[in-house]
């Protein structure tokens, strides 16, 4: 074999690999080519679904919450524009200059910025300010940082602030009810979001609307039986009164004695709903509805009506309540004084529990029991507003004792809240027949109950003018140029060992004018402690003055010249 021809190995391997990889790379070119072809000529969807990808999304377009106003259109929420700003934080550059002119703009720490980027690294959004005024979010965004957004957002604003924060509540972050009418009324006023597509740059700024949307459906408008004058005014009194009494809280619940709509829900303390940093659920709890407590001697009129009811007293009945106190048992029942000799009207006006302990023990227990329980009490109100409770009235089968029959006449063993007793009270304003409570404006006739006759009812309204009287225990109840029905009535409150002689409930629960009642209103100041505590000096004035302004505004007409003396048979069948 001749040497010189033979070819070596290593330079044929070479020729091999070469050409190996020039057909590999020709037919990766033509691959290529092809695909190429393919995508921009033959299948020219693929590469627009993959850019829309990349440069279209769909947004959240938040729903406009629906109004609440009272009863004459006047605004008491309403919702406006805001904006919020939010990271990216992937495309955001946590260069120290960018944090701190984010950090300028929306008035939060630097350090804390970066600690909420850095919890939120593997997450495509993380809010940095919410609910910031328009302009101010448009401030944020012209400083030009990557990954930096702002959208659109809803915040609720209380125009009347803690006048009405209880009975409105208010709106978290999201614009959803956390209290209130807010709350009980959040699938009417909330509305649906809607949403639409738009178009981003590569810095993923919005440079288009892609007109394909699904438009926001606004939330319905809610009008409240609350009249705004009379809310401003009973706040007004019963804060003055709550401060000038160092008393521990307050409530006040004025009615329509014909309709039953709630013309004004105050309490104290307060809060403002526009601004809630610090504060503690106990002050945002509506007192009317939600806290209960003993009712004292404002219970006594409705023992009287049941008596009269069943014909076993009259007006003008004489009951000794001579030596002043009445052993039951192993218990006594106290006047503050001997009072001797009264007709009921008397016992009424002299607010005597012996007097009514003796009505008390006279009534049949399950026909007492069962005119309180058609009064409400022991039952919810059933207007919808959260965290509403119903009180407690014992079964009359449970009485273990004739003690336990006559405390129930001065309120004593059962217990309602603020709007329960007033409830109540419409039945002997509204001639017997009770409406039904709402906190919405009524377009049509409430729903309404007999419990009572029209003789019984006006005969007790009669008695209750003589409470608010020189001779009986609320002088401070009365209004120049209207006459006044009412009830005082000072609780010992229970402690943990019984009743606490240092810790009182001071209540008035009344109506006017009393020929013709068009307002119930019921007072509770709770532990007053600058030295007065009972029901006539402490309640009482502030029903003299909210509701002397309320008739004002109301433009009712005096009546202090006008009489009503007790209705015969006859004459109450007429009315």
């Amino acid at each position: 074999m001749n040497r010189l021809s033979h070819t070596p190995r290593p330079a044929m391997e070479y020729r091999s690999r070469w050409r190996f990889l020039v057909i590999l790379m020709v037919t990766a070119t033509i691959a290529l080519l092809g695909r190429a072809v393919e995508l921009q000529v033959l299948d020219k969807q693929f590469l627009k679904t993959e850019a829309d990808k990349r440069h279209q999304a769909t947004i959240r377009v938040p729903a406009y919450r629906g109004k609440i106003t009272d009863r004459n259109g006047e605004p008491l929420a309403i919702s406006t524009s805001v904006k919020s700003i939010w990271v990216n934080p992937g495309e955001f550059d946590a260069s120290e200059q960018a944090l701190t002119a984010l950090s300028k703009a929306v008035g939060v720490p630097a350090k804390d910025l970066l600690k909420r980027l850095q919890a939120r690294a593997h997450r495509r959004f993380a809010y940095i300010k919410r609910r910031l005024s328009p302009e101010l979010a448009d401030q944020v965004i012209g400083l030009g940082l990557s990954g930096v957004y702002a959208e659109r957002e809803y915040r609720r604003f209380y125009p009347a602030g803690e006048v009405t924060a209880h009975l409105l509540g208010f709106t978290n972050m999201d614009d959803k009810g956390q209290e209130g009418m807010e709350l009980a009324y959040n699938d009417w006023l909330q509305g649906i979001p809607g949403s639409k597509r738009i178009l981003r740059d590569g810095k993923r700024r919005i440079i288009e609307d892609m007109n394909r949307s699904r438009p926001p459906v606004a939330g319905r408008d809610l009008a409240l039986s609350i009249d705004q004058r009379l809310q401003y005014l009973a706040y007004r009194e019963l804060k003055k009164a709550v401060l000038q009494q160092h008393a521990k809280s307050g409530s006040l619940a004025l009615l329509d004695a014909r309709t039953g709509e709630v013309l004004a829900m105050v309490n104290q303390p307060s809060y403002n709903p526009n601004k809630r940093t610090g504060i503690k659920g106990s002050v945002t709890r509506n007192r009317v509805v939600t806290d209960l407590f003993e009712p004292g001697s404002t219970m006594k009129p409705f023992a009287v009506a049941c008596a009269l009811e069943l014909g076993l007293y009259r007006a003008d009945s004489i009951i000794d309540t001579t030596p002043g106190q009445m052993r039951l048992g192993r218990n006594l029942v106290r006047d503050i004084h001997n009072y001797g000799v009264l007709d009921v009207a008397r016992v009424l006006q002299k607010s005597s529990n012996v007097g009514v302990s003796k009505i008390a023990l006279a009534l049949p227990p399950h026909k007492f029991w069962a005119f309180y329980n058609n009064l409400g009490f022991g039952q919810p109100l059933e207007t919808g507003f959260p965290g509403e409770v119903g009180g407690r009235l014992p079964e009359y089968q449970s009485w273990r004792s004739s003690f336990q029959q006559a405390i129930l006449a001065f309120g004593y063993g059962l217990s309602t809240s603020t709007l329960q007793l007033a409830r109540a009270y419409l039945a002997l304003a509204n001639n017997g027949i009770m409406p039904m409570v709402g906190l919405l404006k009524k377009d049509e006739a409430p729903e309404t109950h007999r419990i009572m006759s029209a003789k019984t009812a006006v005969n007790v309204r009669n008695m209750l003018e003589r409470v608010v009287s020189r001779d009986g225990t609320a002088l401070q109840a009365s209004v120049p140029g209207f006459r006044v029905a009412g009830k005082t009535g000072t609780v010992k409150k229970v402690s943990a060992g019984g009743y606490d002689s240092h810790a009182y409930l001071s209540l008035f629960a009344g109506m006017a004018p009393a020929s013709r009642p068009r307002l119930v209103m019921v007072v509770v100041i709770d532990e007053p402690s600058a030295g007065e505590y009972y029901g006539g000096t402490v309640a009482a004035p502030v029903f003299s003055r909210v509701m002397g302004e309320a008739l004002r505004i109301m433009n009712e007409v005096p009546d202090q010249e006008e009489t009503m003396p007790l209705l015969t048979a006859q004459q109450a069948g007429a009315m």
